[in-house]
């Protein structure tokens, strides 16, 4: 189970960037979607080749299966995942987020047609450094991270990825939910509203997870128990950062100094690397803590809203779609509360 959900968005459409041309966006994202378009093979031939290893052989079968599942729960049906592209490296795109340093405010890119969102995504790590280098210049706190996949939001006809697959038993579990999640975002999307777009994709994905390996190996399979023992380790590290999230925004939100404000910071955030064994070149800052807080909040609010549908997933599915922009109380709403009042469970509006 991956600590952060990096089944983000990647978008192809133009976009004006302080340092990252529109040209030299759109020629990179342009030419990277379509070197994997390029590659993908339907995936009953790559599940009929006998040089396709058994282990991805098994998984891919399963792909169809968890797709009919999503639709029967209420995800919208698409033509996503039909096809199956081998890549080289571990994950498909590297994401640039960036963040204010003394408060939780994300820089937003913005797109015409599809709204804004505080992340970017590169098919060449270097670019990715690169364009971080020069965010980090103007004084953000930036995060760069590797996602296994991605949603065009119908753009192009999403494959499944080889870094959707990871190794080891929780291989299906992350391939279930992985589907799960950004077909959710086939399903509900709103512009210029990432946080709800990826915290709820998340809350469905983790709920459908379990009842998918229910109705498909009983209760208390094996693959359903190596899901929640992952789970739950990530719902730990979360729930820890979501600590570090809470402090730090109070220290930010105070009167002190900002030469205080950036001891106390950190302080926080050296403690938080260390509970979190945190490890690698990858940096711990404000923009990770958006980013955690952009996937794993608000399940509070979503479950409250499952709850006032009577726990009928169909009409909860249908209340997040029929959300729209004018429900929320500005771009990039991180606290989802107010949308508990204006929810149109089933999609009715009262």
């Amino acid at each position: 189970m991956r600590l952060f959900k990096t089944w983000v968005l990647v978008l192809f459409l133009p976009i004006l960037l302080s340092g990252c041309s529109t040209v030299q966006y759109l020629w990179q994202a342009g030419r990277g979607q379509f070197a994997i378009l390029n590659h993908a093979r339907p995936i009953p031939e790559v599940v009929k080749d006998e040089r396709t290893p058994p282990r991805i052989r098994a998984l891919l079968a399963e792909v169809a299966a968890i797709k009919i599942f999503g639709e029967k729960a209420g995800l919208k049906p698409t033509k996503n995942y039909q096809e199956y592209v081998n890549l080289d490296r571990d994950a498909v795109v590297t994401v640039v987020s960036a963040c204010q340093p003394l408060k939780f405010q994300p820089k937003e890119w913005k797109f015409p047609i599809v709204g804004g969102f505080p992340y970017l995504g590169f098919y060449d790590p270097s670019d990715a450094v690169k364009y971080a280098t020069e965010l980090r210049s103007q004084g953000f706190d930036v995060d760069v991270r590797g996602a296994p996949a991605y949603s065009t939001l119908g753009w192009f006809r999403d494959p499944i990825l080889s870094t959707m697959i990871p190794e080891g038993e929780g291989a299906i579990g992350e391939l279930v939910e992985v589907i799960l999640h950004e077909s959710l975002h086939a399903t509900a999307y709103v512009n210029h509203q990432a946080f709800f777009n990826e915290s709820a994709a998340s809350f469905v994905s983790e709920k459908l997870t379990p009842l998918y390996f229910r109705e498909t190996r009983g209760i208390d399979s094996k693959e359903e128990k190596a899901y929640a023992k992952g789970l739950e380790w990530q719902s730990r590290a979360m729930n820890r950062m979501h600590e570090g999230y809470v402090e730090l925004d109070q220290v930010y939100s105070s009167v002190d100094p900002d030469q205080e404000k950036l001891k106390k910071k950190a302080d926080v955030f050296a403690k938080l690397r260390t509970d979190l064994k945190w490890r690698g070149s990858r940096d711990l800052n404000n923009a990770t803590l958006i980013g955690h807080r952009e996937y794993s909040g608000n399940r509070e609010v979503f479950s409250e809203m499952l709850k006032k549908c009577g726990q009928d997933f169909g009409a909860f599915l249908q209340g997040l779609s029929a959300l729209k922009e004018s429900d929320f109380s500005g771009a990039q709403t991180k606290e989802l509360d107010g949308l508990l009042a204006v929810f149109p469970c089933g999609g009715r509006r009262s």
